[in-house]
């Protein structure tokens, strides 16, 4: 497993599985269900495992990943899912001669790549939110391991693979599903109730959160990469077409040519999208911020020093135009976490860094000073039946 294997982005590894879903060889998805304690990843990280002994994505720091590949051959000769714990709470003592020292428990469901994870990957790839249900245990038998339902949130109930209703699954999960979908973010969960337990695993994957930048500067370069390598779906957008920008930012999902005042009509922007503006023309900077600040998205990343915002603004109020605290709450200006850096990748970082923080509600700090887990634990509660 080579390191820009082991390194791709959770998207890349969604569109790798829905490529190899075309094809005829034996891949195994390796999945984190469970973990308890510390663990480099969380619930929902995934491995794609080929025949050829490649992996693409990260469950671990690079600590299991081997041994997964060996594990993966049985799953392949068998053709069933297996469910492998790896225990390094005691890993000082090199239990799996690793000393990684993770100091968790982690539960790995490792199944064959089958048409029953279509619908995920082509939700995904549509950009709608879906949650995957996999059955990990059931005491009635009426589901296997590895048996999948799925919930899409315009649907009432939850279905199977092929779009039918799913009798055997209980109908209380599409709540917990609903919100794993919304959030992104997966969980197991056990039922407990007449005579039936049950253990399932909701992978929620939420359509990817998009990044528009305007601009078309060499500069946009290393924003548009390490966004891309943060999961974000990004769309640089130019101005007046002098630019081919295809070529020039090949890390961008998609590239568009318009003007600064056909911004809300040329883009369907909403409250899971992300902007930065840094056209380095005043002009174009106004007049995108102007229609930004009247759209309903979370953050609005402006590239300049204090001086220029306010002169915006003058001219903004001589136009008779006014924004209120809650509108200008949007806007970042200057861009950018003050890290320190002043080279095109270190600004590019900054910025990047600022987008998940507000992304991801945070404040940004040290690590040190984080009281309790790194990783935000998942808190749904298993329907009762």
């Amino acid at each position: 497993m080579t390191q820009n294997n082991w390194s791709v982005p959770e998207t890349e590894v969604l569109q790798r599985v829905h490529e190899r879903l075309e094809g005829d060889g034996a891949d195994v998805l390796a999945t984190i269900v469970d973990v308890e304690g510390n663990a480099y990843r969380r619930p929902g990280a995934k491995m794609l495992l080929d025949e050829a002994g490649e992996g693409v994505g990260a469950i671990t720091a690079g600590c299991l990943e081997d041994d997964l590949l060996a594990a993966a051959e049985s799953v392949r000769e068998h053709g069933r899912p297996e469910l492998i714990t790896y225990d390094l709470m005691d890993d000082e003592d090199d239990v799996w001669g690793l000393g990684v020292g993770c100091n968790g428990i982690i539960d790995v469901l490792l199944e064959p790549l089958t048409e029953t994870y279509r619908p995920a990957v082509e939700a995904f790839a549509d950009g709608r939110d879906v949650a995957v249900l996999t059955a990990l245990e059931d005491s009635e038998g009426a589901l296997e391991r590895g048996d999948r339902a799925y919930y899409h949130p315009t649907e009432t109930q939850l279905t199977t693979p092929d779009g039918e209703p799913a009798p055997a699954w209980p109908n209380e999960l599409a709540d917990p599903a609903g919100d794993l979908a919304e959030r992104g973010r997966a969980d197991t969960l056990e039922i407990d109730g007449r005579g039936r337990q049950l253990e399932v695993f909701i992978d929620g994957l939420a359509a990817p959160t998009e990044l528009v930048i305007f601009g078309s500067g060499h500069d946009v370069g290393p924003v548009t990469e390490l966004a891309a390598k943060n999961d974000f779906r990004v769309t640089v957008v130019g101005f007046r077409g002098s630019v081919d920008l295809e070529t020039r930012f090949p890390d961008a999902d998609e590239t568009l040519t318009t003007s600064p005042a056909a911004v809300s009509d040329d883009l369907a922007l909403d409250e899971r999208s992300y902007t930065v503006v840094m056209t380095h023309n005043f002009i174009d900077d106004r007049l995108t911020v102007e229609q930004l600040l009247d759209s309903s998205v979370p953050y609005i990343g402006l590239m300049g020093p204090h001086d220029r915002f306010e002169k915006m603004l003058a001219e903004f109020d001589d136009e008779g135009r006014t924004f209120d605290e809650e509108a200008l709450s949007s806007l970042y200006t200057p861009i950018g976490l003050d890290l320190g850096g002043g080279s095109p990748y270190q600004i590019a970082h900054s910025i990047v860094a600022e987008i998940l923080a507000v992304a991801n509600d945070r404040t940004p700090r040290h690590l040190k000073t984080r009281e309790g887990h790194i990783h935000d634990r998942v808190t749904v509660e298993s329907p009762s039946k």
